[in-house]
């Protein structure tokens, strides 16, 4: 009893780690996200060549992705998250040195191949601990990240009301981001393989569900993505709003994600997946119609908000459903993350390139018709919340009785 008691409290503390984890890695985007006006003056750019520029966190998120369960499975999980999250947490300053459009697109790349590599390695710890737990914690763990971004932009929010140069403002947040991810890693589940494991493959094909599954995600990342990188620009230049309202629009849309995804489990738990989904998609098509009609800063400021609540749970909800469908769920879950956070990091540059050619009214009318596309796809997820769960994996077995 002794054994299995102490076990519970390794794996208990595990999910506390992640969850700290989720958080810093949430708040290294926040900070960005708020300074994006700043960047883009820094290095006097076009909405189309910040687009452009946006492009490449996409690109260097998809060179690298495949290569995170390589380094898990030479490192183990607990060491390779410790260098990724650290890796993650100092490229944030990357951007705000860029003074031109090249600079900048070299920044992204790597801003965006270091996000993604620590993206898989916590979300897959987190299915892990979540199967040891034989119950859902994923939703609270996305609420964490959404936490993170929240006190991200609430710090960048104040540094561009005071107006701080975002080179020092990125400089303080890296410091203090990077001893804390690194610190709280130190604490998550040690996951090896077996002894006669093959390293995994550089990449497959996910199955069909997985696809099926990523289009839900698609449309809610996409507008998730959009809204970051894109609000606080689209309050500065349609409403002509001081550039601590328009953070604040931002810190605003990442708060109602975090406290929809906090309480999302109660949610889904009473309404079912396909429901919440269905509803979520109504209410973010709303919001983002009070963005395209917005003629006043607090109409644009609300219709972010509401995009926010209705988009919130998505994404969980499809790491769910793909845990349940087919014979191989770790397969389906990386085809959904591949697909969903591939639509986050390339929506912001193609806002920019739509923008550059008609205007962010238009941009944000895609995102509107996208939203609508989560009550159109919804009826996927329903073999997220039916059916037997997924078997441990024999990596999760092995952390059963995890040593430091």
């Amino acid at each position: 009893m002794g054994d299995v008691g102490h076990e519970q409290h390794e794996v208990k503390r595990a999910r506390y780690a992640v969850a700290a984890v989720f958080t810093v890695h949430g708040a290294v985007t926040g900070s960005f996200a708020t300074r994006v006006p700043w960047v883009q003056d820094h290095a006097s750019l076009s909405a189309g060549q910040l687009g452009f520029a946006l492009a490449f966190t996409a690109f260097g998120a998809s060179c690298s992705m495949p290569l995170a369960g390589r380094i898990s499975h030479r490192f183990g999980s607990r060491t390779a998250l410790r260098g990724l999250i650290a890796m993650w947490t100092l490229a944030l300053i990357l951007p705000s040195l860029a003074t031109n459009l090249y600079l900048l697109c070299l920044a992204m790349f790597v801003y965006g191949a270091s996000a993604g590599m620590a993206d898989v390695v916590m979300n897959a710890l987190g299915v892990e601990i979540e199967r040891l737990l034989d119950r859902s914690i994923m939703s609270g763990l996305h609420g964490m990240w959404s936490a993170g971004t929240l006190i991200g932009s609430a710090a960048g929010t104040l540094a561009a009301h005071l107006g701080t140069d975002a080179r020092v403002h990125f400089a303080l947040a890296s410091a203090v981001l990077t001893a804390l991810g690194v610190l709280t890693a130190g604490f998550v589940l040690d996951v090896r393989p077996g002894a006669d494991e093959e390293p995994p493959p550089r990449f497959t094909l996910p199955p069909r569900s997985a696809l099926l599954i990523g289009t839900v995600g698609f449309c809610a990342v996409f507008a998730e993505g959009a809204s970051l990188d894109w609000s606080a620009v689209f309050l500065r230049d349609r409403m002509d709003s001081s550039a601590g309202l328009a953070a604040a629009t931002t810190t605003g849309f990442m708060l109602a994600m975090a406290v929809a995804r906090i309480s999302g489990d109660a949610v889904v738990n009473r309404y079912g997946a396909v429901r919440t989904v269905r509803a979520g998609g109504v209410l973010a098509a709303f919001g983002g119609l009070l963005v395209v009609l917005a003629g006043q800063p607090a109409v644009a400021m609300t219709g972010f908000a509401l995009m926010g609540l209705g988009i919130a749970v998505v994404v969980p909800l499809c790491f769910a459903a793909a845990g349940h469908a087919g014979p191989n769920p770790s397969q389906a879950i990386a085809g959904v993350a591949t697909i969903t956070y591939t639509s986050g990091l390339v929506a912001p540059s193609l806002i920019g390139g739509i923008a550059q050619a008609t205007s962010l009214v238009v941009s944000f009318c895609v995102v509107t018709a996208l939203a609508l596309g989560l009550v159109v796809f919804a009826g996927v997820l329903r073999a997220g919340t039916r059916g037997a769960r997924a078997e441990v994996s024999p990596q999760a077995a092995a952390v059963a009785d995890p040593r430091p």
